[in-house]
């Protein structure tokens, strides 16, 4: 069993923005802010006294420039009006129209996309057809509502989860050409067999189809994510699934994915952002939904918790955003996970513990909730509802 977590000590910073976001009596009002000003979020930095000196004036500084925001929360539908500001920069307006992103050829073993994308598609796999309902974020009264078959459901993806798929690598060089292409042959059939992923995108910056984008993929179980609107509960059949064949910790401390993946992984996320209208905060990782619905624990698994270059594929800092499963269904979390995960991923998890660390009774009725929807949804599934 994982001892509990142990935070490292806060710096500067980190004690300032805690204490001004303790004066924000508005719950929302004082998460937005925290998100909004998660770029401060400190490296540990030895201050010397000119240093020291600089930081005071940025603290008066961002005290007397921030001051009137925070206050103004604590008036009528000033939380509202400072969530709205925050969710429209976290909905980066990066996202290719369609009419620069479109099909250009289409053969038996490939497609050609207008954007210089290839995708590999012989082979690839069929499941069961997409068929979602996604929780209405501001009406959670309603989550553990018993589905029936005239529930509305969606079939149109709503996000993408990021993957890397921990298998072993040989050295990335020349002489190991042959070993590498054929763990690679041997990866792709291997995740086609279990319908693992939509997408692999091999060292090489070959994308694969595993699964039809219009079916499910086993790819994040009942994993939690969420937007300005909905609430996702099982990513399997909401999200699409892209894989890198990658470590997330590789040995000797290189970058998880290389360039031709990352390459390759950017003109992907455009042409399904494009396709299918997918937001910005709707790209994430593995390492950010996964969880364990046995122990209540974020990160059943911990791939790309870290080391995902967001900016590189045209997105926001996605790192930055509080996790849904903590704040919406009470998880917590182990030592194992927060040494896994990017920096600016703690400040978030600090966040969450600051609304919940003294509301007990609340985590366990968020918890609660999460469990009665998942028995709902399964014993329906299993109805074929």
């Amino acid at each position: 069993m994982a001892k509990q977590h142990e935070r490292p000590p806060s710096s500067w910073m980190s004690v300032w923005l805690h204490w001004r976001a303790s004066q924000i009596k508005d719950p929302v009002a004082r998460l937005g802010y925290l998100r909004k000003r998660a770029f401060l979020a400190p490296r540990q930095i030895a201050l010397t006294p000119a240093r020291a000196a600089v930081a005071t004036a940025v603290v008066t500084l961002s005290a007397v420039l921030y001051w009137p925001s925070i206050t103004s929360a604590s008036k009528p539908g000033a939380s509202r009006d400072l969530n709205g500001r925050l969710r429209q920069a976290q909905t980066a307006p990066l996202i290719a129209s369609k009419e620069k992103i479109w099909l250009v050829e289409q053969k038996a073993g490939y497609e050609i996309y207008s954007n210089g994308l290839r995708i590999e598609s012989a082979g690839a796999s069929t499941h069961t057809p997409r068929r979602f309902a996604p929780l209405p974020r501001n009406k959670p009264e309603t989550w553990t509502q018993a589905p029936n078959a005239n529930s509305a459901r969606r079939t149109a993806p709503a996000g993408i989860v990021y993957h890397t798929t921990e298998s072993e690598l040989f050295p990335f060089q020349p002489s190991a050409n042959r070993l590498i292409r054929y763990a690679g042959e041997k990866l792709l059939e291997y995740v086609r067999n279990r319908k693992s992923y939509h997408y692999l995108i091999d060292r090489f910056g070959r994308v694969h189809r595993v699964v039809e984008e219009d079916r499910i993929a086993n790819h994040a179980g009942w994993s939690v994510w969420a937007d300005r609107d909905w609430v996702y509960v099982n990513l399997n059949d909401s999200f699409l699934g892209v894989a890198f064949e990658a470590q997330t910790l590789p040995e000797g401390g290189d970058a998880a994915i290389n360039n031709a993946q990352i390459h390759a992984g950017r003109i992907l996320t455009e042409m399904l952002r494009a396709r299918y209208d997918i937001a910005a905060e709707n790209c994430t990782t593995h390492g950010q939904v996964s969880v364990n619905p046995d122990n209540m624990k974020i990160g059943n698994h911990t791939d790309l918790g870290a080391g995902f270059p967001y900016s590189a594929f045209g997105l926001p800092d996605n790192y930055r955003l509080p996790l849904p499963s903590m704040m919406l269904f009470g998880f917590s979390y182990d030592s194992v996970y927060w040494d896994r995960i990017e920096p600016t991923l703690r400040l978030s998890l600090q966040a969450g513990d600051k609304q919940l660390q003294h509301q007990s009774a609340r985590r366990h009725q968020l918890q609660r909730r999460y469990k009665e929807y998942v028995a709902i949804w399964r014993k329906h599934q299993d109805n074929g509802i």
